[in-house]
């Protein structure tokens, strides 16, 4: 990008500044402590210049938005010809009650839902399992049959509304669900639009929501993306999720290097069922977790989107530039809220949506004030959405393409995080792949490590939390503002009673004879799942027979 003559001449200068200029402002007064500097996965200095991107050739690099390698964008157009898609993450109790807040928040003038099942549907069991019990709607909306679903999306017309839901180990029942209320609703499902997450591998290394070992999960996984390839082309099969790995400790550069190692593995899975690469390629989604450090965060999706596309075009030989394309949801970072003066989570939210839109991406939900003390309020997830409203069109950043491309620092910063991210996807190749990294403990023990230090500086006060561990109100205490009804537990209860009762039983124990064939089989497992779900067997039955056949994983010790 610089002529060599030129960078050689600015070296020259840049030592002249440090000499004079430079050494006689720090003698007179230096600068803040250390201690300030601590948020980055890398280190930074003071000053960037064309000399830290010496080598960046623009049209390799960089290039124009809408064209490979898309780090400034896969649109042409940015956010001037479409802005981002505005989520809330939404669910609680019964599906009647979130029912409602889905409607609240599509009245708000958010367009796309987001849902949020609570532990027992996660983890495959029915609300009147003994292992659901006082868990059931608590942090998130209770499923265990297809009534549910349809009482759920009651009044939501599936082909104007799209929906995106939070689930992994048992996706493939829960997007059966949507699917059967679409069919319910004459809508055809080529014409579904959505996402769902499906992203097992990061349950065993982030969250811990897993149900079977990843062998038969990764073959779950797989099975749901090659069945809507076929019959949900506009759906997205597979949300991969660097999200919940940055929560649960991991620096930055974690977050990337270990999400897309575990897409190689869905991706090769897919590839074995002889789906080829551009038949569903471009429906491969993401989320990710933008939190404090600003300039590391808009960085990152520029990185990530160079990355990705790189690893689709030259990894995988995809044709199509749509395969190519890293198409990302993101939500706020949740582990970065404070239970201590909440409300200054919703100033970390803009913050942090706004480096979000800075790195363009294409959806958005910003994580509520309140949620470090209870289940988001009506009037925390408003303030949520007016806060996306406020960036959007209030601020300016939307009036032209990747605004901070260019920047010395932002650029530097890009290149830095992809260097240190690919050598992680090296280290992790080297092993065998992702499955046989987390079989191994590998990224458990690199996320535990990431996390212990963070939280040691902490404590330590070597990184500044505000009101946390400077700047705190005395005597202050937190209090739980919102929770779910007891009765509403019993409401889920009930009506999975009358569902048994009311069902043809003998069709429910055909279709679930019909899917233990199957998982004994190496066929797609997700046509009998729909059957079964069709005839109102229930998520815990379902579930149940994946479990007696594949059994259960049992996670190594992590030392």
């Amino acid at each position: 990008m610089f002529d060599r003559e030129e960078l050689e001449r600015l070296r020259r200068e840049q030592e002249r500044w440090e000499e004079k200029t430079l050494k006689r402002a720090l003698e007179r007064g230096g600068e803040r402590n250390e201690v300030e500097f601590g948020t980055s996965s890398t280190e930074t200095r003071r000053l960037y210049t064309p000399l830290d991107i010496a080598d960046v050739d623009y049209m390799r690099d960089i290039g124009f938005p809408g064209e490979y390698p898309y780090t400034r964008g896969i649109h042409p157009t940015g956010y001037r010809g479409r802005l981002w898609t505005f989520r809330q993450y939404a669910g609680y109790e019964t599906a009647e009650e979130t029912n409602k807040r889905f409607k609240f928040l599509l009245e708000e003038g958010q367009p796309g839902l987001s849902v949020a099942f609570d532990l027992p549907t996660q983890l495959g069991y029915d609300s009147d399992d003994p292992q659901a019990r006082g868990e059931v709607g608590k942090v998130g909306v209770a499923i265990d049959t297809l009534a549910d679903m349809e009482a759920l999306f009651e009044g939501i017309p599936l082909d104007r509304v799209s929906t995106s839901m939070t689930i992994n180990a048992p996706a493939a029942v829960l997007v059966a669900m949507y699917a059967a209320v679409a069919e319910k609703q004459g809508v055809p499902l080529a014409e579904v639009s959505g996402t769902v997450q499906n992203d097992i591998l990061k349950e065993y290394v982030a969250r811990g929501t897993y149900i079977f070992p990843p062998g038969p999960s990764l073959r779950l996984a797989a099975d749901l993306i090659a069945w809507c390839a076929r019959e949900m082309p506009k759906f997205n099969s597979i949300s991969i999720s660097g999200y919940h790995i940055r929560d649960a400790g991991s620096t930055a550069v974690q977050e990337m290097a270990f999400t897309f190692a575990n897409a190689m593995a869905y991706i090769d899975a897919v590839l074995e069922r002889g789906v080829d690469i551009d038949d569903f390629g471009p429906r491969i989604s993401w989320i990710f977790n933008t939190q404090n450090n600003f300039f590391e965060e808009v960085a990152k999706y520029r990185a990530l989107r160079r990355m990705w596309a790189r690893i689709m075009r030259e990894r995988y030989g995809a044709k199509d530039p749509r395969s190519w394309m890293f198409r990302t949801h993101v939500q706020t970072g949740g582990a970065t809220l404070t239970a201590q003066q909440p409300e200054l989570n919703i100033v970390r939210a803009a913050i942090q949506a706004l480096a979000t839109v800075l790195g363009g991406v294409q959806s958005l939900a910003l994580s509520c004030y309140d949620e470090a003390l209870c289940l988001p309020t009506e009037e925390a997830q408003r303030i949520a959405v007016r806060t996306q409203q406020v960036i959007a069109y209030e601020t300016g950043v939307t009036d032209t393409v990747d605004p901070l491309g260019g920047s010395y620092y932002v650029e530097w910063l890009t290149n830095e995080l992809e260097r240190q991210a690919w050598e992680y996807i090296h280290r992790i190749e080297d092993m065998g792949g992702a499955i046989a990294a987390i079989e191994s403990g590998y990224m458990q023990r690199e996320i535990q490590e990431a996390a212990y230090a963070q939280q040691r500086a902490v404590d330590e006060g070597r990184r500044v939390v505000v009101g946390v561990n400077r700047y705190q109100l005395p005597g202050e205490e937190p209090k739980m503002i919102f929770r779910p009804r007891p009765e509403a537990e019993r409401a889920q209860l009930e009506r999975l009673r009358r569902v048994r009762a009311g069902r043809d039983n003998v069709r429910v124990e055909a279709a679930l004879q019909r899917l233990e064939e199957a998982c004994r089989d190496s066929e797609n497992l997700m046509p009998p799942i729909m059957e079964a779900v069709r005839a109102y067997a229930t998520l815990g039955e379902i579930c149940g027979v994946m479990r007696r056949i594949f059994g259960e994983y049992r996670p190594p010790e992590v030392i």
